[in-house]
């Protein structure tokens, strides 16, 4: 039934070769009303809640929920668990929901496909970024407006995990977050540069006139960090944990603006990624200290939806970031000639490669 659905709003095949086509309640605005239920699944998957996600879909809860009911009459089976509140998809609902990412994210691609046939590149890139490299979006997002003014951006901060979610859920074109330690999911990867740490702290403090310190040092030294939730702190910790100390921060937030305020103060110490330093300046009085012993590194892309075909904007996005990754890190770029697959859920998780 899904698939029949899918022939006739895309492939334009007609209503005789799908029986139940009128449940879908297609008439000269078909396409469009089948497309809003299904947005009412996706709405319902990411907020997680009957009326966030009628808000989010600018109608009523009453109307949200008599969409949904109509994809259960037509399909003859319950897609919600309902309740006095959400609870989740049944079965059926999952599948449901796998086909909806799927439809919508093709109707999108269509109309955005065709709009920049007619008028160039326009429209809306949103992207959602880990703390740790929310600094680096601008590096991607100048080129990219140099070359198609008519473009407009969102950035937001998020996890690694509601990177993925928000991608899967179709809430942003595109993320930057770790892409070689926890597992991705369905997504095509873009390298961009290795992340290695420092120790920013006061040039007067105990560590302050080092060279280099270890992470054996710095396991004893009061730290500002980011919250357990972000996948940057998860890592820091088991750093400190291998060296021997127990994470025992002073202070937690998850925005690196916090953190370095305070390390501004010359009164506070964090651990920090090298290119972030770099790109929020340090004053006279804090230095940027390499961490060795290990030295470690994890590496930071863009990801992007594994869909095909894929949409011009996100197109130019990958095209930009193949050409950062050159600026950024050409020779570990240039080393990367197969797929991830030995940290993450394995056969769908791609490296898209420069191809110069």
């Amino acid at each position: 039934m899904i698939a029949c659905a899918y022939r006739t709003v895309f492939l334009g095949l007609p209503r005789v070769q799908c029986p139940r086509y009128v449940a879908f309640g297609l008439d000269s605005t078909g396409v469009d009303v089948m497309i809003d239920k299904l947005e009412f699944v996706l709405a319902l998957a990411r907020e997680q809640h009957f009326g966030r996600a009628a808000e989010s879909c600018n109608i009523s809860q009453p109307s949200l929920s008599a969409g949904i009911k109509q994809l259960e009459d037509m399909f003859g089976v319950l897609l919600v668990q309902r309740g006095s509140r959400f609870r989740g998809f049944t079965p059926e609902g999952e599948r449901v929901l796998e086909w909806a990412r799927r439809i919508v994210a093709d109707a999108r691609a269509m109309r955005q496909e065709v709009d920049a046939l007619k008028r160039g590149l326009t429209g809306h890139v949103q992207i959602a970024a880990i703390p740790t490299a929310l600094a680096m979006t601008a590096m991607l997002t100048t080129p990219y407006r140099a070359k198609h003014p008519d473009v407009r951006f969102t950035i937001v901060s998020r996890t690694s995990i509601q990177v993925l979610n928000m991608l899967e859920n179709l809430e942003v074109e595109a993320g930057l977050t770790y892409v070689d330690n926890e597992p991705l999911g369905r997504v095509n990867t873009i390298p961009l540069y290795r992340e290695e740490y420092r120790l920013l702290t006061s040039s007067s403090s105990e560590l302050g006139d080092r060279d280099e310190v270890t992470w054996a040092e710095v396991a004893k030294v009061p730290l500002c960090l980011l919250t357990p939730d972000m996948q940057n702190r998860r890592i820091i910790d088991r750093l400190l944990r291998s060296a021997g100390g127990e994470p025992s921060p002073t202070l937690e937030s998850n925005s690196m603006i916090v953190l370095y305020a305070h390390v501004r103060t010359g009164k506070w110490a964090s651990i920090m990624p090298a290119k972030l330093a770099e790109t929020l300046g340090l004053t006279e009085s804090v230095r940027s200290i390499p961490i060795v012993e290990p030295a470690a590194t994890h590496v930071i892309g863009l990801v992007v939806p594994d869909r095909e075909p894929t949409t011009p904007l996100i197109k130019a996005l990958v095209a930009e970031a193949r050409q950062l990754a050159i600026l950024l890190d050409r020779p570990y770029q240039k080393s990367l000639v197969q797929p991830n697959t030995t940290r993450s859920t394995g056969k769908h998780d791609r490296v898209i490669e420069n191809s110069d």
